[in-house]
């Protein structure tokens, strides 16, 4: 199979071109630790790898990826808490300054979340990703009504939904929600549209996603 071929010949442009370039980089982050200032909460898709959309050196992110770029709310039940596990670390231990919570256009995720196709699979069928995606089923009546759960409208207005909701997530932690009223830690929305390669910032005061420069 030649899938883990092609990766190693990017492993030897990296070892070529790349290692060499931020050798020094590397070298001080693996005595020194990492002390990333920001942390960003990514879609799994494979095109949206948010070192390549911010061009960022190692040690400069840290960074989880989940389907659809979801946080679930605070919760002390028994279970996996994967999200939470990265989030708790990079707040209370790495104390990051900010989290950037990006979504991105064509999301797999919150279009399953939109259509329900999964809703009634069995695990390995796609029922793992209907249990995950239905921490949008509060904000997939409102787009659903609206726009209807099929056309490129609706999908977008799901993709940011779940954005606004991932955020509105983050603030049930309470140590995050004491830290963000301090002034010690900021969150952010963005977007980030594959079609165009342009990123989207979510403006909370007026709700409305805008392009950067």
């Amino acid at each position: 199979m030649p899938e883990y071929a092609e990766l190693l010949k990017g492993y030897q442009r990296f070892r070529e071109h790349t290692y060499p370039r931020q050798r020094a980089r590397f070298e001080e982050t693996a005595m020194e630790g990492q002390h990333p200032k920001l942390m960003v909460i990514g879609c799994s898709d494979s095109r949206v790898d948010p070192a390549q959309i911010f061009d960022v050196d190692p040690g400069d992110i840290f960074v989880v990826r989940n389907v659809a770029a979801l946080v679930p709310p605070f919760e002390t039940t028994p279970g996996l808490h994967g999200v939470s596990a990265a989030v708790e670390f990079a707040v209370q231990m790495l104390e990051v300054k900010q989290i950037v919570v990006m979504g991105h256009g064509r999301c797999g995720g919150c279009k399953a979340a939109l259509t329900q196709d999964f809703s009634s699979a069995a695990p390995g069928e796609g029922g793992f990703v209907a249990n995950w995606i239905n921490l949008l089923s509060g904000v997939r009546e409102p787009v659903a009504r609206k726009y209807g759960t099929s056309g490129r409208k609706a999908e977008m207005a799901m993709e940011f939904a779940a954005i606004r909701q991932s955020l509105a997530n983050l603030r049930t932690f309470p140590w995050l929600a004491e830290k963000e009223q301090a002034g010690d830690l900021k969150l952010r929305g963005a977007h980030f549209s594959i079609y165009e390669g342009v990123l989207y910032s979510l403006d909370e005061e007026t709700g409305e996603f805008l392009p950067e420069d």
